[in-house]
């Protein structure tokens, strides 16, 4: 098992959102940066623990738990021109861009940026590298045992998986 923090704005998709969605499941599309893409797609594998992460807000933080539900597959936005996220040089033959489906956990209490910060077992965690602006990073093992067990209070780290 692997573990990963995924982006999303929450105007476009919060853990609320994810919470109430059909399955309580949603399509990660929309990443168009390819080595966020590549780690769906030779990284993540069905059950990997996800930190659903709220960014682009005015309280960018860790707000949820969720696991990968599916591997990865075509971005069917990458073909729709009314999309915000059309690329005209990928085709169905050939697509350039794949998501993976992610589904609920749990919600959280929101983790915040200077509360990550404060805290020495996550020095080296990627999305508090300056200048990382990738919407997918994967976690290490210890960095989600700490972030699950200690910030959120898990007693039973199998739970949250």
């Amino acid at each position: 098992m692997r573990y990963w923090l995924m982006k999303s704005e929450p105007a476009d998709c919060s853990i609320d959102d994810l919470a109430t969605r059909p399955d309580r499941t949603v399509p990660w599309y929309g990443v168009r940066n390819y080595q966020a893409r590549n780690f769906m797609r030779d990284g993540m594998t069905v059950g990997d623990g996800v930190l659903f992460y709220h960014s682009g807000c005015a309280e960018p933080g860790i707000a949820g738990i969720a696991r990968v539900a599916s591997s990865a597959y075509p971005d069917a936005t990458q073909f729709d021109p009314a999309s915000r996220y059309f690329d005209p040089k990928s085709t169905p033959a050939a697509p350039r861009w794949l998501h993976v489906d992610v589904q609920f956990v749990r919600k959280t209490r929101l983790v915040g940026l200077p509360e990550l910060r404060a805290c020495p077992e996550l020095v080296n965690m990627r999305v508090l590298a300056r200048g990382n602006r990738l919407s997918i990073t994967p976690v290490e093992p210890a960095e989600w045992r700490f972030i699950v067990g200690q910030l959120l209070g898990a007693t039973d780290l199998q739970e949250w998986k």
